[in-house]
């Protein structure tokens, strides 16, 4: 069995009102697809949900202005393979990654994407029930089944 480290994440970014949330989470679990720094490479997987995390409205209150940025937000896991990673250098990876990523396809939107971990409950407790399933395809098969039994 390949030996993989299993991290909790959590990404938010603003997008461009007429983005695909189907896209953005593509874009999300293929950008996990191989991670590194300072050239060293590892592969990696990514499972997770995305959804809009639009303001609630109040009767009174107008809807969001056309051409506002909304509000997106995955919840999910994330595989590396092989030993000596660290929780905090998995993030750091994927978060140059995604933000590069990001900033590739959507242009500048003000601000990265926020990359964190989080605890495992918190991906099952606040993963929204209309949330669109994405993960990373065609992934090494032991990084899929090892985030598999998170989900």
């Amino acid at each position: 069995m390949l030996d993989a480290l299993i991290v909790p994440l959590f990404v938010t970014t603003d997008l461009p009102p007429e983005a695909d949330l189907a896209e953005f989470g593509e874009l999300l679990a293929e950008t996990a697809r191989v991670l590194g720094h300072e050239g060293t490479g590892y592969a990696a997987f990514l499972a997770g949900k995305v959804f809009w995390l639009d303001r609630p409205l109040l009767p009174e209150q107008r809807p969001a202005a056309e051409g506002e940025l909304r509000f997106a937000g995955m919840l999910g896991h994330l595989a590396a393979s092989g030993s000596g990673h660290t929780s905090r250098e998995v993030v750091g990876d994927v978060r140059r990654a995604i933000g590069a990523a990001v900033a590739s396809r959507y242009g500048d939107v003000g601000v990265s994407p926020a990359v964190f971990a989080i605890r495992d409950h918190d991906v099952r407790e606040r993963t929204p029930e209309t949330s669109l399933y994405v993960d990373t395809r065609d992934a090494a098969a032991e990084l899929v089944s090892a985030t598999r039994s998170y989900l």
